[in-house]
């Protein structure tokens, strides 16, 4: 009865803290998630790149998490190879600093933090504020799942179970070091396994021995991660994953059998204590961070031999050349799989359109006449892609197809002309701007720019909730798409009025750039409205949107003294 006890305890602990690690990386990423790409893809030299990792996975309290961003901008090439691979190696160092903080007793903190995160989750109305209150309630979250991690201990700490376990990780270091492994990969959570592990080195549940082979078998598990989740990315992507699980597990196995030795003999001493272990975990990602870095350029050539490139055609812009339409109206299917295919053309249409919009920006600056052709010429493809919907769309057997699933196929056929809308906002009114910046030769004002490259990765950002949406239907994330749009048309607002003030103030460069400024707000805004519509049809199914913003019973002497 005991054991059981122990078991549904031990469970508890663990999805509480698998869940607080989540809310704090969920809170950040919705708070400050669009400067990200800028951060990432701004730093050059290896050192820069590592410590702008450390950084971020000290905020998303995740090394995984980073290496998913560098995997992807590196996919994208955004970032190089060696950059993407130092920004990981930095991650995981930064992924052992919360470890350190997190070890340290902070129970006092609890109270504080649920209360003043708890009052700015549920009465404040600002995005930011109400993000920080789930972060600050997540913090908390992560502090009480560790005390009910050693409270569970209790029970069973005295027993002959837990010993002979102990024992046996002891002695057989190569099993407690794939236990470490599995468990890091199975909790998808390498903050969450070395915590669990730290946890029960501190109360003495485990010897520190045991404790070493199994955190630097969750260093194993936490490189196995993003290697699973980038399964499918571009080959450019998956190499960064891969150059990191290959030297981090490298040099785990390695200080494996080399701490375990010296362990034996004596040469070590007596250690003991979470402390040391936390500082262990610091001195193993210290030292591969200080071994691997100065070679992250060099293993650029081996990792591409590993993984080549995938034969593509690219433009000058490195945009690749997607494939045509992949619905076929002579082969429809039954009602999932045609939906299912309909789906997929419009994350293929909204994969174009992200292409045409993500250098927009830089086409301001530098962008030269082919360079704007070559964003045009996709236009074509996304114009292309409608067309193919229309004609699977009217090949559908309305007899058999069903009602339900017919209004389905008109709600995605609506979004695929609201993605060729959006398309065209690229091609014929910003491209239109950025001829007009470099014929002009014009410059925004420094606060100007900054409002314009913060709107713009926010609406990138957007983007990939509305693929999240279009594949899942989930009902938070389109109410989580409506709220990102009423928080564009604030910043959007925003921007305008700040524009008028420098306006006021006589600044010559916001006099020169004026209705260039004005006009990409309102083009950026546009964009952003027609790629948000996914999360329209979801919420009407579900009640949450009202038919009318007007007040239906209005009072009839109301009524009659309106003009």
């Amino acid at each position: 009865m005991a054991i059981m006890i122990f078991l549904i305890n031990l469970a508890g602990a663990t999805m509480l803290l698998l869940f607080a690690v989540r809310m704090v990386r969920t809170g950040i990423e919705r708070s400050y998630g669009a400067s990200f790409q800028r951060v990432i893809t701004r730093q050059r030299s290896a050192l820069q790149a590592s410590i702008v990792g450390l950084i971020l996975a000290v905020v998303l309290q995740s090394s995984a998490a980073v290496a998913l961003l560098a995997s992807g901008f590196t996919a994208s090439g955004l970032v190089g190879f060696a950059t993407g691979f130092a920004i990981v190696l930095g991650g995981d160092l930064g992924s052992a600093l919360i470890i350190q903080i997190l070890s340290f007793d902070l129970d006092w903190l609890v109270p504080l933090l649920l209360a003043a995160g708890g009052y700015l989750f549920v009465k404040s109305d600002a995005k930011k504020w109400r993000q920080l209150g789930r972060i600050l309630m997540g913090i908390a979250f992560i502090l009480i799942s560790l005390r009910f991690l050693r409270e569970a201990m209790d029970p069973i700490r005295d027993s002959a179970f837990l010993p002979a376990i102990a024992d046996y990780l002891a002695r057989d270091y190569i099993t407690a070091f794939l236990v470490g492994a599995a468990l890091a990969f199975v909790m998808h959570s390498s903050v969450a396994a070395i915590l669990m592990c730290v946890t029960l080195v501190q109360i003495g549940a485990i010897p520190f021995a045991a404790g070493l082979s199994v955190l630097l078998g969750a260093n194993l598990g936490s490189a196995l991660i993003p290697v699973w989740l980038t399964r499918g990315m571009a080959p450019q992507g998956r190499r960064v994953p891969y150059a990191n699980l290959l030297l981090r597990g490298s040099w785990a196995v390695i200080v494996l059998f080399s701490a375990n030795m010296a362990l034996r003999a004596g040469l070590l001493g007596e250690l003991s204590g979470g402390q040391m272990l936390v500082n262990a975990h610091l001195m193993f990602n210290a030292s591969l961070l200080v071994l691997a870095l100065p070679f992250c350029r060099r293993l650029q050539r081996p990792m591409a031999r590993m993984l080549p490139d995938l034969p593509t055609d690219h433009d000058s812009l490195g945009l690749a050349v997607r494939p045509g339409s992949a619905l076929d109206p002579q082969n429809i299917g039954p009602p999932s799989q045609a939906l299912s295919d309909m789906k997929r053309e419009l994350l293929r249409m909204i994969d174009l359109v992200e292409s045409m919009f993500r250098p927009v920006l830089d086409l301001y600056v530098s962008g030269q006449s082919h360079e704007i052709r070559a964003v045009r010429a996709l236009d074509e493809q996304v114009n292309n892609g409608l067309s193919g919907i229309r004609e699977f769309v009217a090949a559908l057997p309305q007899d058999s197809f069903g009602k339900q699933n017919l209004k389905r196929a008109r709600d995605l056929t609506e979004y695929a002309i609201r993605l060729e809308t959006a398309g065209d906002v690229v091609a014929q009114r910003l491209t239109a701007l950025a001829l007009e910046m470099r014929r002009e030769s014009y410059t925004f004002s420094r606060d100007g720019w900054s409002e314009l490259v913060q709107l713009h990765e926010s609406v990138l950002a957007n983007m990939k909730l509305a693929c999240n949406v279009l594949i899942s239907d989930d009902l938070e994330s389109a109410r989580l798409l409506n709220v990102e749009k009423t928080e564009i048309k604030r910043a959007e607002r925003d921007s305008r009025k700040r524009h008028l003030k420098r306006l006021q103030s006589g600044n010559s460069d916001s006099f020169e750039t004026s209705d260039i400024h004005l006009e990409t707000l309102r083009a950026l805004r546009e964009f952003h409205s027609h790629i948000s519509a996914i999360a329209y049809p979801i919420l009407y199914r579900n009640g949450q949107l009202l038919e009318t913003r007007l007040i239906e019973d209005m009072p009839k002497a109301d009524m009659e003294d309106a003009p």
